[in-house]
């Protein structure tokens, strides 16, 4: 099964990242997450970033799909973005839906009644990411990592993560609140926008590093 892109993926990003507003502590958060990328790029030749929330569901989901398509990008070849969660659940629909609302394509690899995994990539791309729920030490996400917890619980509840060679916190507000409601769809779309302006604002501090 394959699922149709909406939109054009650089679009959405490059519009996500000029309506992006940051504030001097979010702008130096994204600053050290950068610094740290670079220095670890230049010292090992290559960088994995791990983006770690609860359930791994909606917002570290977001975060590896947009930080991947933000690497393409900006031609950054030596770093790969993943995603997990201190329990695995299932890539939440809305998740999907407000990605493939960006242009993302999405394509079963393995079917599952409670964790699906997806094939995802768009038109024009390099490579593509498998996108399924999986806990912190899954087999997929390659160690060491910088760690970067997107919601208070996976900070809170990961005091020590082994795997890590770095950890920041980067929270995003959790979109779940508006699960089963009207306004659903427009709360993904804007957190899908929020961390896609984010991390083409970090990956493009990154490029300029490097």
């Amino acid at each position: 099964m394959t699922i149709l892109h909406k939109a054009n993926v650089k679009d959405f990003f490059e519009r996500a990242i000029r309506n992006t507003k940051l504030d001097i502590q979010r702008e130096t958060l994204l600053e050290n997450i950068a610094n740290k990328i670079v220095k670890t790029i230049h010292k090992k030749g290559e960088v994995n970033i791990n983006f770690i929330c609860t359930h791994n569901s909606r917002r570290s989901q977001f975060a590896q799909v947009w930080a991947y398509y933000a690497m393409e990008y900006y031609g950054i070849d030596n770093a790969s973005s993943f995603s997990s969660g201190t329990s695995a659940t299932s890539f939440y629909n809305g998740t999907l839906k407000a990605l493939e609302e960006a242009g993302f394509k999405f394509s079963l690899e393995e079917f599952s009644h409670k964790n699906p995994k997806y094939l995802i990539n768009y038109i024009g791309a390099k490579k593509e990411v498998l996108g399924y729920s999986k806990v912190i030490d899954d087999p997929i996400n390659q160690t060491p990592f910088i760690a970067i917890t997107t919601c208070g619980n996976a900070d809170e509840n990961c005091p020590v993560i082994l795997e890590a060679s770095a950890r920041f916190h980067l929270p995003y507000k959790d979109p779940k609140w508006s699960d089963d409601e009207e306004n659903e769809k427009e709360v993904y779309l804007n957190t899908s926008k929020k961390i896609a302006g984010e991390m083409g604002l970090l990956f493009k501090k990154v490029t300029n590093l490097l």
